[in-house]
């Protein structure tokens, strides 16, 4: 079953007792996939509330200058024979993975855009603030057999916000990456730069570097079950011919998979990597994923297109595939479960939220350094509009 959410109302009474909330909270959440295999849960159609950018040196900008246009080669019965290793190593700029950007990037646009959300002012204080990456992590959860993750969790002036926090396993895998895995990521960067113009109805330009700190994101409003969400996603471009013009639904994943030979490979592909393009796809509305199919020696030979509300389909009688009910259901339940357990409105207390596969989702409590990642610049400029009233109009004489 899946623990039901507390309305505002009822969180503020269990603060009132503290006693009772630290004796016994709720000390782990089970992720085995039978317990959530109820229908799908409510899902609200997520709607983009705004965007930023990132520069090629990682700096934030409040517009969409890094937006590329989706623009894939004419299709004239031949493949597009992409070479995905050109360029590499010499014209890559990898963006510094030591630098932890936690949500950062996010708040400097929450920052920018609180007066004017949607939801009204109140809104914000009943939701939950992430990276659409974290949100992913947690719908694979249930079929997940090789990574476990950390999530730092904190309540400030009611909001939930959650974090990502690199694992050890995670850090080493990481410092000790194989040459063969660089390249590999590289390849996915360069595949992107083949199929994308700088402007609508221009053309690629492979010629030029592939920088990973270049970033165009989005920022969407959602609701899961009773959790209202706001989470922001990188996206990889967008359609100038898409049917509806209106983001999400222009924008488009580009993925790069190996080239497969046996129904084994393809049944592997749809269990596993498949899951994983749904989840970070459907999370924000990106109605379709292109995928390019590579050889060995890293040629693109072939083109293929997957609609997200279409993946489902082939592993939907494969008994060992996914299903997105349990997917969403287990995500409803760790908010319910993290709701529950983060009472304290504090934003230098941290709930850790950790799981490794096999096991449930345990909790520790940590304040301060190194654990705290709301920044102080966020926290004292929203604290500021807490204690300095709305200007009123001064009356006429």
């Amino acid at each position: 079953m899946e623990p039901r959410g507390t309305k505002r109302g009822a969180g503020k009474i269990e603060v009132a007792e503290p006693r009772n909330k630290l004796s016994h909270p709720p000390s782990s959440l089970p992720t085995d996939a039978v317990l959530y295999s109820g229908p799908f849960p409510f899902y609200r159609r997520p709607s983009q509330l705004g965007y930023f950018s990132l520069d090629a040196e990682r700096q934030y900008h409040g517009d969409a200058r890094a937006l590329r246009y989706y623009s894939p080669p004419p299709t004239n019965g031949q493949g597009p024979n992409f070479d995905l290793r050109d360029g590499y190593p010499n014209r890559y700029q990898p963006r510094d993975e030591e630098v932890r950007e936690g949500l950062d990037h996010l708040l400097r646009w929450l920052l920018e855009h609180r007066g004017q959300l949607e939801g009204g002012p109140g809104w914000l204080a009943g939701a939950i603030v992430t990276w659409r990456g974290h949100l992913t992590k947690l719908l694979t959860t249930p079929y997940e057999q090789q990574d476990g993750w950390q999530l730092a969790a904190s309540r400030f002036q009611g909001t939930l916000y959650l974090s990502e926090v690199e694992t050890l396993a995670a850090r080493a895998q990481r410092l000790a990456r194989p040459p063969l895995l660089r390249e590999l990521t590289y390849m996915g960067y360069k595949f992107e730069q083949y199929m994308c113009a700088d402007k609508p109805g221009g053309s690629p330009d492979p010629s030029g570097e592939v920088n990973t700190n270049v970033a165009f994101c989005s920022v969407l409003r959602s609701r899961l079950g009773n959790h209202p969400l706001l989470f922001a996603g990188e996206v990889d471009c967008t359609d100038p011919q898409a049917a509806s013009p209106q983001p999400p639904t222009c924008y488009v994943e580009l993925k790069t998979s190996k080239e497969m030979h046996s129904p084994g490979q393809w049944r592997s592909f749809y269990r596993h990597k498949l899951l994983k393009w749904w989840a970070q796809s459907f999370l924000p509305g990106v109605p379709n994923v292109v995928a390019g199919f590579r050889t060995p020696e890293g040629f693109v030979c072939s083109l293929k297109t997957f609609p997200t509300m279409q993946m489902f389909e082939h592993v939907r009688n494969d008994r060992d595939g996914w299903n997105p009910s349990v997917c969403m259901n287990f995500c409803a339940a760790f908010l319910s479960f993290a709701q529950n357990t983060v009472v304290q409105d504090d934003p230098r207390l941290v709930h850790l939220f950790s799981w490794e596969p096999g096991s449930p989702v345990t909790v520790s409590v940590h304040r301060d350094a190194p654990h705290a990642f709301l920044p102080t610049w966020y926290v004292e400029a929203m604290t500021q509009d807490l204690l300095s009233p709305p200007k009123t109009p001064s009356p006429k004489n």
